[in-house]
């Protein structure tokens, strides 16, 4: 029985919500034929994120230990500040800030990419420019504007309000993949999963030169594991519940139960969703670009069972399935805009950022973090969907660096840490945090490593470097105002949010 008194705040049935929200976001809808895709079929890309289970719910179990045991803003990078140092803390921080910043303008993008889709008139005239071969339009951008000035007004009033909304649209869009998935099961034949493996087909696979897809594996299995080079960006959204833990009501026991419960959900969600639609239509039509003559706009499901059914009932489920999907870009935009503030506060606390992000109005809200995610999300609209799978790659890499290190810090504070007070003990216990590291280590390194299926490609990778690279010189740069302050100055204020039970 935790030791751990109840308050009033967000339960954690809200932070299920903000998290697996956050991880079934517009993917499903607009990405699952490009999954197909990547690993050769939906067999065994929806296989795949069975196997995805297997690295994910190791480092769930590793949050839901450590989320109750500190429950403070920064998540893993607040683990490892307890754990090893000011360096290593850092590091995990700013990975995950990257990974975190960089998904808010990728749902702005996504937003004015389905709405041009569902309103054809937006794209119409002149574009403004291009970027990556995609052309950028002023309604576009002013869309993206538009909702990303209403989501900081609503994160302004606070977690609870978020939440809030993240309910309702957390329902919308798991009732619009259910009936999507019986729709699919009604209407669908075995035979369209086959061939069950493929990359060879030149509609799909060819010169990226021409819009086709280049893919590094020959195998089914190397079809299975290449899903993992993106699996890490599409079930990163429980990063959003240790972020939030500060405002927490009840057991705060449960609230890190919400972290493997929300991943492990989202896992067979995916893989239900990737049998199911493969089994509705030819999946290598499906999965043809539409660059090259390909018929499913985005929103891909939506198209699909739109030209499955034909008529009113294809209309009915074509706005089913997009309300659903817009529904989920809105959950994972709305709740990786709170986390990245708290993140970003949470670094500020420790000095590894400049004190100015620390601060808090009188009803807790880190404004001047806020203040930072609004202009990250400004930029999106501005980009355009041509950036889209090089954000995608880069943000898994620095996800799974983030994850890396908290699987170690859970190890580091099972030995040097033993009577800290711990209201959940993962079972396995060391054993278990050690899997996790050797899983998410290998990963990484995978992820760097021209021709095997994990890799995530060279402009993916230079953007991880250089961002890494500008987090050092930061941290250099900082080390003067951080040096103000004593090491224990700094912890304490790292930790004095957390309740007096872990306390530092």
């Amino acid at each position: 029985m935790s030791n751990q008194p109840e308050k009033k705040g967000v339960s954690a049935i809200d932070f299920f919500c903000i998290g697996f929200g956050a991880i079934v976001g517009v993917g499903w809808a607009v990405s699952i034929n490009s999954w197909m895709t990547s690993c050769g079929g939906p067999i065994p890309a929806g296989i795949g994120y069975i196997l995805a289970l297997v690295m994910m719910v190791p480092i769930a179990l590793c949050y839901c230990e450590l989320v109750p045991m500190l429950p403070v803003a920064g998540g893993g990078m607040a683990f490892a500040y307890r754990a090893f140092n000011e360096t290593v803390s850092f590091i995990s921080g700013w990975a995950a800030f990257g990974a975190f910043v960089s998904i808010i303008p990728w749902e702005a993008i996504q937003i004015t990419d389905v709405l041009g889709y569902l309103i054809p008139n937006i794209k119409a005239g002149d574009p403004l420019y291009q970027i990556a071969g995609t052309d950028v339009y002023l309604v576009t951008i002013i869309i993206g504007t538009i909702c990303s000035l209403l989501l900081f007004a609503l994160n302004m009033r606070g977690l609870a309000a978020a939440a809030t909304l993240q309910k309702v649209l957390c329902f919308v869009l798991v009732g619009a993949g259910i009936v999507g998935a019986i729709a699919s099961l009604v209407g669908g034949n075995a035979s369209n999963w086959q061939p069950i493996y493929e990359v060879t087909d030149p509609s799909i696979y060819g010169p990226a030169s021409e819009g086709l897809k280049e893919v590094s594996h020959s195998s089914m299995f190397g079809g299975m594991m290449a899903i993992l080079a993106s699996a890490p960006f599409f079930l990163a959204g429980f990063e959003t519940i240790p972020q939030g833990v500060e405002d927490a009501g009840g057991d705060i026991k449960s609230v890190g139960k919400t972290v493997v419960l929300s991943v492990a959900l989202a896992c067979i969600f995916y893989a239900i969703l990737l049998f199911c639609f493969g089994y509705a239509w030819p999946w290598l039509e499906f999965a043809q670009p539409t660059a090259v003559g390909g018929e499913m706009t985005n929103p891909a499901a939506a198209t699909m069972l739109r030209m499955l059914y034909g008529g009113a009932a294809g209309e009915v489920l074509y706005w089913i399935i997009t309300i659903g999907a817009l529904a989920g870009l809105f959950t994972t935009w709305n709740g990786f805009f709170m986390a990245s503030a708290l993140l970003l506060m949470g670094m500020a606390r420790g000095r590894l950022m400049p004190r100015i992000f620390a601060r808090q109005n009188k009803n807790g809200i880190p404004v001047p973090a806020l203040l930072v995610c609004l202009i990250l999300s400004l930029i999106g609209p501005f980009l355009g969907a041509g950036l889209i799978g090089d954000i995608t790659s880069f943000s898994a890499a620095a996800f799974v660096l983030s994850w890396t290190i908290t699987s170690y810090s859970l190890i580091r504070l099972r030995k040097t840490e033993p009577d800290l007070p711990r209201p959940y003990k993962i079972p396995g216990g060391i054993a278990m945090g050690g899997f996790s590291a050797i899983v998410t280590t290998v990963v990484f390194i995978l992820l760097f490593v021209p021709n095997n299926p994990v890799y995530m490609g060279k402009t993916a990778s230079l953007m991880f470097v250089g961002w890494m690279v500008i987090g050092v010189i930061l941290y250099l740069v900082s080390a003067v105002q951080r040096n103000k302050t004593t090491k224990e100055e700094r912890r304490a204020a790292m930790f004095s949010h957390a309740n007096a039970n872990t306390e530092a």
